[in-house]
């Protein structure tokens, strides 16, 4: 063997110099956001013999090789060729012998050097193998910018040598494409570690870190913002922080910038749309008018037919394109996206909407219902875009699903008035969608005057059974607000008619349709004052929901029901449903502006009942700050009431009552007016004024029907007025059947518990208690019993057994009794298997406030009993919770006295 090739100054075999730039990596930036993760995985992947970094323009390839470079993390600093696009192979390997002299790595004479920038020959790239296999260290070479524009000569012949330099070179392969290398067999083999787009992406971290080093403070709003512009893209994110640093508010330009007027735009549109030949930049700019793009939706895009092979190439080079989850479709880089539509519009005037047009259209033949609407939009068709919803029975897409805010503003530029019944019948459901009931009666009695059209009106078409339908769809939705029973009936009624009328494949494709006309009607039925039928309905409505798509209706119908089961006293069913509607909209991601917390309402009037105040109040704060749609008025009635039971019963009497007066009386349903008027009435007794009470229910109306509820109130108010044998008449009006809510039952029981006291009957007065007792445990009602006074307390005492007799706590006991009573209870009902274990004893004046908690004393009344204030006691009662292993004030009772600690 001769001397070894050490020398440098060679030339390339064209006779020019070689650049000395492209042997040096690029200078590692001063702001540099660290990625230890993938050092490491180029540290370990520089021990094989290939390491794949690809990604976009812009991913932040060079600089992370460059990085790795400059680390020192491997013993032998790695050699550095920035490959060029016209290297011809015999100038390629000129370089690369050049790069491996430089870089210290000796090669025997005899491998020679490229005479023709055409290319080598078989034998050169043998002896050049052959010389790094006996090389005593292994050459790792870095070959920056390595693309498929390199011819496929040089890519095999890199292959042969990697292949045959048994482990004496290992390259560091950078590029935007996939190059011609045989990746597969190198990914079968196991010799190759490949960083693609998706590692390079920044995360969250990386670009705070970022603009930590442009001394940048952004809100997490703000990082959110930007990553989801940006997507992670290395350099987008740079030059948003450049920009950034030149905004008075760096904040509002990540809510603000547009893409293309940024240099973000320069960027994209030199390294990535000018890169390409001129039918891909022209279908670039075509394309980008949709979210995403089918090759055959391409093709009627440009009226060509190199879609699918263009779109591929473009996917696989990088281009700011890519392939969705292995599918025929594509989308652009929203950035991408964003710049080539503002350059469409400079470059074509006009062109954007007829391509909106004629990608409506295409959608629309495939089936693509919602895309089909948004470009028809987009194109300003409005008529298109109206009939496509209506033709297809989708109008109730503009009211549910996850498309439905999307939808609603594609129509936000429809001019008012625009002709024919679909714009129409549209622009209802548009102004339904956003609580405006003014608007929308106004936009489907222009429906009205074009849904029968004279012989010669070119639109009579699309008057057919599927407009007909979408009027009377629309006629129950906007029915709800307005309260208006009788038209919701009628058009009920004809929608239900309707539909038979039209094509069951299409029906059965629309299965919101049947929910949310069933959960909108039992609405109604339940504004009305009907619960047995809202219930029956609503359950039928609960019931149709299941496909995707009902998810709406189906909380709808579910929080209906719930505030149903409420005002029937069932609780239970109250609570169940409630958490079932809480349940799907966390699993189907319903948005905020969509929940309209009737489902936390229902959790607070059950609390109430249970006298669980603190969680009553949880709940109604939460139902009251929900930022979805506003009540309606029987409901919003029914939230006065709560509010008023809570404030009362926190002693904020003035609070109770403004809450009720707050509510407009004059659009109320009959029973609901009753409901404000007998819940101020209650607010009245609990400060004491009967004469107080009994003119608020003096002056309300008379009731429509003989309500059960009326007859309670008054009943209470005599009693509390000194007048027992009147409260003992007006009682007559609370039957003792199923078909009185069972709070009103059980109240009306200790009402006639305590004339009979009154009275010295104490044998009748017991059997009251009892009956109240029992028909208050199934549902845990509690606040009845609190509201009643200290007079059952003292039942109770008297009376023990009565209060065990129902599974009720009873009071405090003198020590021979309680002794007496734990030795019973052992005997009656051995410990619970798999209790949780007692953290640590009760401290005494933790037993004092559960002994006061069983005597049935609220909060408010242990504090006064022990000269305390109400927040000592939930501190007490939250440390006994723990202590027992319970949540819930009865279950602490129960557990103790099973424990004997009572």
């Amino acid at each position: 063997m001769g001397p070894p090739v050490t020398s440098m100054g060679h030339r390339a075999p064209t006779g020019d110099p070689m650049l000395t730039a492209r042997f040096a990596p690029p200078a590692v930036p001063k702001l540099l956001v660290h990625r230890p993760e993938l050092l490491v995985r180029l540290t370990a992947g520089a021990q094989g013999p290939l390491t794949l970094i690809n990604g976009p323009a812009g991913s932040g390839k060079t600089v992370l090789t460059a990085h790795w470079a400059a680390d020192g993390r491997t013993t032998r600093p790695p050699m550095w060729l920035t490959v060029e696009p016209d290297d011809a192979p015999g100038a390629f390997w000129a370089y690369v012998l050049e790069a491996l002299a430089r870089g210290g790595t000796a090669l025997p004479a005899e491998v020679g050097r490229p005479t023709r920038a055409e290319g080598v020959t078989r034998s050169f790239l043998v002896r050049l193998a052959d010389g790094l296999a006996a090389s005593a260290q292994p050459a790792v070479l870095v070959l920056d910018q390595f693309d498929t524009t390199q011819p496929p000569a040089t890519s095999e012949g890199l292959d042969f040598v990697l292949r045959h330099a048994a482990g004496g070179l290992r390259i560091v392969l950078t590029s935007r494409s996939d190059s011609l290398l045989p990746l597969h067999r190198y990914r079968a083999a196991g010799e190759i570690t490949e960083i693609r787009h998706a590692d390079l992406r920044f995360t969250e971290a990386d670009a705070e870190a970022l603009l930590s080093e442009h001394r940048l403070t952004v809100s997490p709003d703000g990082i959110r913002l930007l990553m989801e512009r940006t997507e992670g893209w290395a350099a987008g994110v740079r030059l948003c922080a450049l920009a950034m640093q030149r905004s008075a508010d760096p904040e509002a330009f990540l809510r603000q910038f547009a893409a293309d007027r940024t240099t973000i735009a320069d960027y994209l549109l030199t390294e990535v749309l000018d890169a390409q030949p001129p039918p891909t930049q022209d279908l670039l700019l075509r394309v980008c008018v949709t979210d995403r793009v089918h090759p055959d939706l391409a093709d009627a895009l440009t009226g060509r037919d190199d879609g699918a092979r263009t779109l591929a190439r473009l996917a696989r080079d990088n281009a700011f394109l890519e392939q969705i989850d292995a599918s025929a479709w594509y989308r652009l880089h929203p950035l991408f996206a964003e710049v080539l539509r503002a350059h469409l519009r400079q470059r074509c005037p006009g062109l954007e909407p007829r391509l909106h047009g004629r990608a409506a259209r295409w959608l629309a033949r495939t089936g693509r219902l919602t895309e089909a609407v948004l470009q028809g939009a987009a194109a300003e068709d409005w008529q298109f875009a109206a009939a496509q919803l209506v033709d297809n029975l989708a109008l109730g897409r503009l009211l549910t699903g996850l498309e439905a805010d999307q939808l609603v503003r594609a129509f936000a530029d429809m001019p008012t008035g625009t002709p024919g019944p679909a714009p129409a019948l549209v622009g209802a459901a548009c102004r339904l969608a956003e609580q405006d009931l003014p608007g929308c009666e106004a936009e489907l009695r222009r429906a009205d005057a074009t849904l029968a059209p004279s012989a010669d009106d070119p639109l009579a078409d699309a008057c057919g059974p599927a407009a007909r339908f979408g009027r009377a769809f629309l006629g129950v939705l906007a029915g709800r607000p307005a309260d208006d029973l009788t038209a919701v009936e009628r058009a009920a009624a004809d929608a239900d008619r309707l539909l038979r009328e039209l094509p069951p494949a299409l029906v059965a494709e629309r299965p919101e349709l049947h929910a949310l006309l069933l959960a909108h009607l039992g609405a109604v039925e339940l504004g009305a004052g009907r619960l047995d039928r809202a219930g029956s309905i609503l359950t039928a409505a609960v019931a149709a929901c299941g496909p995707p798509g009902t998810e709406a209706p189906l909380r709808g119908a579910l929080g209906s029901l719930a505030l149903t089961e409420l005002l029937r006293g069932r609780l239970r069913q109250a609570a169940e449903h409630a958490n079932a509607s809480l349940a799907v909209a966390e699993r189907s991601a319903l948005p905020a502006e969509r929940r309209s917390g009737i489902d936390h309402l229902v959790l607070a009037g059950v609390a109430v009942e249970q006298d669980d105040l603190p969680a009553a109040r949880h709940h109604l704060d939460l139902a009251t700050a929900a930022p979805g749609p506003r009540p309606d008025p029987a409901t919003a009635a029914r939230a006065a009431v709560i509010g008023a039971r809570i404030a009362a019963a926190e002693g904020d009497g003035d609070a109770a009552l403004a809450a009720l007066r707050a509510v407009d009386a004059a659009g109320l349903p009959a029973w609901a007016a009753d409901a404000l008027a007998e819940a101020e009435s209650a607010v009245h007794l609990a400060g004491g004024d009967a004469a107080a009470a009994l003119r608020v229910l003096d002056a309300a109306p008379a009731p429509d029907a003989d309500r059960p509820e009326r007859a309670l109130a008054r009943a209470r108010a005599l009693l509390d007025a000194g007048r027992p044998a009147d409260a003992e008449r007006a009682l007559a009006g609370v039957p003792a059947d199923d078909g009185v809510p069972t709070p009103v039952r059980a109240h009306a029981c200790l009402l006639r518990a305590r004339i009979a006291e009154a009275r010295g009957d104490c044998a009748q007065a017991h059997r009251y208690l009892d009956e109240a007792l029992a028909l208050a445990r199934p549902e845990e009602l509690r606040r009845i019993f609190t509201e009643s006074g200290p007079w059952v307390r003292r039942t109770l005492r008297e009376d023990p057994r009565t209060a065990w007799s129902h599974g009720r706590p009873a009071p405090r006991t003198p020590a021979r009794t309680a002794r007496t009573a734990r030795t019973a209870r052992t005997a009656r009902a051995p410990r619970t298997e798999g209790q949780p274990p007692v953290v640590e004893p009760l401290s005494a004046r933790e037993t004092e406030v559960l002994g006061k908690a069983a005597e049935l004393l609220s909060t408010e009344e242990i504090a006064t009993e022990l000269y305390v204030s109400a927040n000592t006691v939930k501190t007490h009662l939250k440390s006994i919770y723990r202590k027992l292993g319970v949540t819930r004030r009865s279950e602490a009772v129960h557990r103790a006295q099973d424990l004997g600690m009572l």
